[in-house]
């Protein structure tokens, strides 16, 4: 009868050992009592155990280093477990793309309503005043729907960060638009820039600011004085779209 095949852990990656390091805590110690949506990660770059809140996943992370033990790591979750408990209760629930849900397009409230026929060849999607109105031959067209909106999403900032980097006679070789969770904006020394489609969901001063931010970019690629000085001339509200996405932004990741 054969036995069981253990690798030596000498041919194994460190990713692979790093995993197995954690596999072996969980069925050693309670994790899972503390919080089910915590999570265990090993980072060769971490000198200290710090916990992280996973918007997007809706998870609590705990980093430790790779010299620390388990047994540290499961104290320093116990010691915290309350406050884990608690960011997981104030993570705002998914909103997804249903008959009757509410979403907002650059801060106004919208309802999405489907109308569902099967004889229909194709779905068609329309926002008229506070509905989006989607006429569809799909049981589930959520995913149509989200396309939608990051189509829209694209449209919106690119043709206003064509209309501020014209304000600073500066030229946009391309804009992307990805599906980035912490990250709401950048720009690269060639005049790309790249934006999370979430921002579609912001405030409009919100939505505003970031493009400023990333086409002010354009012109000082740091954060001097005097690139602020450019990002607030371009912002229409500078003040309030940066407060609102410094303390807000976290906001945009429920959209599924």
């Amino acid at each position: 009868m054969a036995k069981n095949l253990q690798i030596p852990l000498q041919t194994l990656k460190k990713g692979d050992i790093y995993a197995q390091k954690v596999l072996k805590a969980l069925q050693t110690y309670p994790f899972n009592d503390i919080s089910p949506d915590l999570e265990l990660t090993i980072n060769p770059r971490s000198k200290r155990m710090a916990l992280r809140v996973d918007v997007k996943s809706r998870k609590v992370r705990l980093v430790m280093p790779v010299r620390a033990s388990m047994r540290s790591a499961y104290r320093f979750a116990l010691e915290n477990k309350y406050w884990i408990r608690e960011k997981i209760g104030e993570l705002p629930e998914i909103i997804e793309y249903k008959d009757g849900s509410k979403i907002k397009i650059l801060g106004k409230p919208v309802t999405i309503h489907i109308t569902y026929n099967p004889t229909l060849k194709t779905t068609s999607i329309q926002l008229i005043n506070n509905q989006l109105e989607v006429l569809t031959n799909k049981q589930d067209p959520s995913a149509r729907i989200r396309r939608f909106i990051i189509q829209m999403a694209k449209e919106h900032l690119s043709a206003l960060s064509h209309e501020k980097a014209a304000l600073i006679h500066k030229k946009i070789l391309k804009i992307d638009v990805k599906d980035t969770s912490s990250r709401w904006g950048s720009c690269s020394s060639d005049g790309r820039l790249s934006y999370s489609w979430r921002l579609i969901f912001a405030p409009e001063h919100a939505f505003d600011y970031v493009v400023a931010h990333e086409v002010a970019h354009l012109q000082h690629m740091d954060h001097s004085p005097a690139f602020w000085d450019v990002c607030e001339s371009l912002s229409n509200d500078y003040s309030r779209g940066k407060s609102w996405m410094k303390n807000k932004a976290a906001e945009l990741i429920q959209y599924a």
